[in-house]
């Protein structure tokens, strides 16, 4: 396999002689990788994203969707959900490439959207106002539902989105973090359907699993000083990147410096 070569394309990438634009490296994936890749060689940390010594995690995972189409051409059905990461007990690949399920006993589900400067995407083909934090919560709860193990008996399920500390504080993702505003949006989900099974899945599983859950926005820069406090050499490293990733991705009329 040519790493080799694929690790000086990368080197050139922030350099005049570039064969590619620096964003193919210098994005919210590639810093969420190195965050994850970080934090799971340091377990049982005292942080909401902190693993555990079991926990696994992979990014560009399918998570299944409790809207999935009933028939061919089903207009209100939706496809699965492509999640950033997962961290936790699952498996991939089990029924299809790349889909994730839960392990038979698990007890952590964590899943986490990246972003540098874009929003999260407000709706879906089929229902546009079905935005991409409701419908992250409601694939853990699909999840939840298809181990059929009960949302109480784990230790922890979380949706967070990692983000510059200014479009946090800018309220960019606010409007759709609330859990009265995601069961709100899941509610006029399941409603359209008008099937009795939809209603008891909303009032069995993603409710129950809604009250579980944490929900935040964790700034990229508070991941930065967690790991500089425990590898000063690594969070400098990464700060540095993270830098890169501002600098190309920043919109060029961002009142941000």
């Amino acid at each position: 396999m040519p790493i080799d070569q694929i690790t000086t394309l990368l080197k050139k990438c922030d350099t005049p002689d570039t064969n590619f634009p620096p964003t193919d490296l210098y994005n919210e994936g590639w810093m969420l990788r190195l965050v994850l890749d970080w934090l799971s060689a340091h377990p049982g940390l005292n942080h909401e994203l902190a693993f555990t010594a079991t926990d696994k995690w992979y990014a560009e995972a399918l998570l299944p969707s409790a809207f999935q189409a009933r028939y061919k051409g089903d207009i209100l059905a939706e496809a699965r959900t492509h999640a950033d990461s997962v961290i936790g007990d699952f498996v991939i690949g089990a029924k299809q490439k790349g889909d994730l399920s839960l392990t038979q006993n698990a007890a952590r589900i964590i899943v986490t959207e990246a972003k540098m400067f874009s929003k999260l995407s407000p709706g879906t083909r089929n229902a546009g106002y079905f935005n991409q934090a409701a419908r992250n919560v409601a694939c853990i709860a699909e999840l939840i539902h298809r181990a059929r193990i009960s949302p109480d008996k784990f230790n922890a399920i979380g949706f967070y989105v990692l983000a510059p500390a200014a479009q946090i504080q800018d309220g960019v993702f606010a409007q759709h973090m609330s859990p009265g505003i995601i069961l709100d949006v899941v509610k006029q989900r399941v409603s359209e359907f008008q099937d009795p099974d939809k209603d008891k899945w909303l009032t069995d599983w993603f409710m129950p699993t809604l009250q579980r859950i944490l929900i935040r926005e964790i700034a990229w820069e508070e991941m930065i000083n967690l790991i500089t406090e425990h590898d000063q050499p690594f969070g400098t490293r990464i700060n540095a990147f993270y830098q890169k990733c501002l600098e190309y991705n920043r919109p060029p009329d961002s009142k941000h410096p």
